[in-house]
């Protein structure tokens, strides 16, 4: 009896207090012996159960849960992909879930679960610290430590054998496989890809086109008409020039001597230079003959362009998209 004495005075007293009474004599049935039933006691499974206390953090989880031994529940890692493997508690088979890290989240795996097994009624993903996993987190985050996986109030402990972050050599075989299969991509399907976008591009530039013809031929028509009277313009002002030049000649030599004329010449000279002078100071631009030409020939086109409707803005914008495609 000294062992028995012991387990009563231990923390084991309250499991063999039905049968302290009874260990000195014999049950009812006439077989059996006390010590050894106290004994099947204690190898026997215990139940964790969790008292009500007023901290109401502690109700926020399953108040009772079955721990079972982590071997029911084993993660493996095939083709570089983690496996997980568990028992299905209605069919009491085994059952592999191949998880992309990736790409699955917790959610979506939880999801698998109860799908193979419609008996699973409750599934949840919590933290060593008891803290639930969001259903958004990646199986890569959860993978990198240990965690429990709660199925129908049972609890199986997983330790993933690898844990932390990718190492700088996976990560860089995982950049390359991405480049390769970018590249792959772009080889399979770049010349379907630029034979529609060619076709696309060549459909614009047609339906542009026939926008701008009717632009074309008003424009042409506008155009023969302004340098002609550009040109008319041009001549004009040499016309003028030497019929000065002459009318001056006649006065000096014919009609009046130099001595008369000369400070004619000299106020027509100053006038013209106070009229180049006012020129720049209203245009901005010197008194150069290319200059003056266009400028009298855009002003004469969009006065022509006035008078016969033509759209000048959007003829502009029809011909830089066009270049654009161009």
């Amino acid at each position: 009896m000294p062992l028995t004495g012991q387990l009563l005075r231990s923390g084991w007293g309250r499991w063999l207090a039905p049968l302290a009474s009874g260990l000195g004599r014999a049950p009812r049935g006439g077989g059996g012996c006390p010590l050894l039933q106290a004994n099947q006691l204690l190898l026997a499974p215990q139940m964790q159960c969790l008292r009500q206390t007023r901290n109401l953090r502690l109700h926020k989880r399953t108040l009772c849960s079955i721990v079972v031994p982590s071997d029911e529940v084993s993660l493996n890692y095939k083709y570089g992909l983690p496996v997980i493997t568990l028992t299905l508690p209605s069919r009491k088979e085994r059952c592999q879930f191949t998880v992309k890290p990736m790409l699955t989240t917790v959610g979506t795996f939880l999801q698998d679960v109860q799908k193979e097994d419609k008996g699973i009624q409750k599934v949840e993903v919590f933290a060593t610290d008891g803290s639930k996993i969001p259903a958004s987190t990646l199986m890569e985050a959860l993978l990198m430590k240990d965690f429990n996986l709660v199925i129908n109030n049972v609890t199986y402990n997983i330790q993933p054998s690898v844990k932390g972050k990718l190492s700088s050599e996976h990560i860089t075989n995982m950049d390359d496989i991405k480049s390769l299969v970018h590249r792959l991509f772009m080889a399979l399907h770049i010349e379907n890809h630029q034979i529609k976008r060619e076709r696309e591009l060549l459909q614009k530039m047609d339906q542009l086109k026939e926008q701008l013809l009717p632009f074309e031929q008003m424009k042409a028509s506008i155009t023969m008409s302004t340098d002609a009277k550009t040109s008319k313009l041009l001549w004009i002002g040499l016309a003028l020039m030497s019929t000065q030049g002459g009318a001056l000649a006649w006065l000096t030599w014919w009609v009046y001597s130099w001595d008369i004329m000369e400070p004619v010449t000299y106020f027509i000279t100053y006038g013209s230079a106070m009229a180049f002078y006012a020129y720049f100071v209203l245009t901005k631009q010197d008194y150069v003959y290319p200059v003056i030409r266009d400028r009298q020939y855009l002003h004469y086109f969009y006065q022509k362009s006035q008078n016969q409707n033509f759209d000048v803005e959007q003829y502009n914008k029809l011909k830089e998209d066009l270049a654009e495609l161009l």
